[in-house]
């Protein structure tokens, strides 16, 4: 995980050219600065900034599909039966908000979907299972207020990204982490995990930070920690694994995915081309698609299961 805090702080830098992009999604990833400054503007319209929590850190944003907003903003009455999707970005648990992922909103919203991208609380000051409680209350809050966005509750999806991975995996297949906040992990419909650490010894890393000092793996990993709610039900999971990454090794993917399949849940593994760890979402930017196959394969997904 030490490749990944570099690589996080590498995509905060502004500046990148245009011309370099190809160069820099081989090598390393574009920054989400620019991700967000080249991402096509007037198709959707956002709502910032809204509190799932008490904390600060506890807010996301909503993005609305063109035509959605195109309604909204002539007063008439739309159906809330748009499909809605919660993102949760990476960082390494400890850095990355929901205004550098905004360029996954656009990518999403654009292609039809009501997206809620969350903040959540941080190492150091906040630790494990912090950040994964919070995407469990994000996720229950975008579920409950779903109609108030024009959503339908009963076509939710969550995807995360890395430690974003981690966290909506966690949160969704643990009933644990929902049950406080209304909900079991058959209320959703869909996960997606994107280049997911679920199951390694962080003690070997620089992340141990974010864990419990005296925690073990299996105490915090969420291949181990997997809890059906009373319906005894889990929802749909795609993990999908970049094929050049050198940041999260494949067995992360499949021994979750191993984990899923024993205790019952329907599981689909997928290999994105020619990605690596960054541009496996660098490439949910629109003006990216040539990057590598990750938009158009989650879209598919997102289309079969949440219709």
């Amino acid at each position: 995980m030490q490749k990944y805090k570099k690589w996080t702080a590498s995509l905060a830098v502004t500046g990148v050219a245009l011309w370099s992009l190809q160069t820099v999604a081989a090598n390393a990833s574009p920054g989400l600065v620019l991700l967000n400054t080249v991402s096509p503007k007037g198709e959707i319209s956002v709502t910032k900034d809204l509190s799932y929590g008490t904390d600060p850190e506890q807010n996301l944003d909503i993005y609305y599909p063109k035509a959605l907003a195109k309604a909204i903003h002539s007063n008439q009455s739309p159906k809330a039966d748009y499909p809605l999707v919660v993102f949760v970005h990476g960082g390494s648990w400890e850095s990355g908000n929901k205004d550098q992922y905004a360029f996954v909103g656009h990518s999403l919203a654009k292609a039809g979907y009501v997206t809620a991208v969350i903040n959540y609380r941080k190492a150091p000051e906040f630790i494990y299972p912090a950040f994964v409680s919070d995407t469990a209350q994000a996720i229950a809050w975008s579920y409950h207020n779903a109609d108030k966005f024009y959503a339908d509750a009963n076509k939710v999806a969550v995807i995360g990204h890395s430690a974003g991975a981690f966290n909506a995996v966690a949160a969704v297949s643990n009933a644990d982490f929902l049950q406080p906040y209304g909900l079991q992990p058959s209320d959703i419909k869909a996960v997606v995990g994107i280049a997911g650490p679920y199951s390694y010894d962080f003690r070997k890393f620089s992340s141990r930070t974010v864990f419990p000092k005296e925690a073990s793996p299996e105490q915090v990993m969420p291949d181990g920690l997997i809890k059906a709610g009373s319906s005894g039900q889990q929802p749909e999971y795609l993990l999908m694994t970049a094929e050049n990454d050198k940041v999260v090794h494949l067995t992360n993917t499949t021994k979750m995915a191993q984990a899923l399949t024993k205790a019952g849940a329907t599981v689909i593994t997928e290999e994105v081309k020619k990605a690596n760890h960054a541009t496996s979402i660098a490439a949910m930017s629109t003006s990216l698609t040539w990057v590598n196959t990750v938009r158009p394969q989650l879209l598919n997904y997102l289309q079969q299961k949440l219709q």
